[in-house]
């Protein structure tokens, strides 16, 4: 067998293993509406993947952004998108709305 195989082998079962995680998780629901999000605030458990499920009920598009969880999100108006997160080490992570920011804006906190 060569080494590249045997190295293949457990990165792949570690990417699975992370993708069921993320998989057994459910989601938590965050809304978009008058250009602010609902909740404000995410406490997560640290060092866990977590599944974002953001709803848009505004008329107008918006983007779930944040630099510190790594993450560009553009939702339509009236539509629902996925933001996964990956396991995060404890602290207060900032997300915003890109096209409002003097609104929407919030906080993940992994504890």
């Amino acid at each position: 067998m060569s080494r590249r195989l045997l190295l293949a082998v457990p990165f792949a079962a570690l990417v699975t293993a992370a993708s069921v995680a993320m998989a057994d998780a459910p989601p938590i629901q965050v809304t978009i509406k008058n250009h602010q999000f609902t909740p404000n605030e995410i406490r997560v458990p640290a060092n866990q993947p977590i599944v974002l499920n953001v709803t848009n009920a505004d008329a107008l598009a918006e983007e779930f952004d944040s630099t510190a969880l790594k993450v560009e999100k553009v939702i339509a108006g009236g539509q629902s998108g996925t933001v996964r997160i990956h396991p995060l080490r404890p602290g207060r992570y900032a997300f915003m709305g890109e096209y409002h920011s003097a609104t929407a804006q919030g906080v993940v906190i992994a504890q």
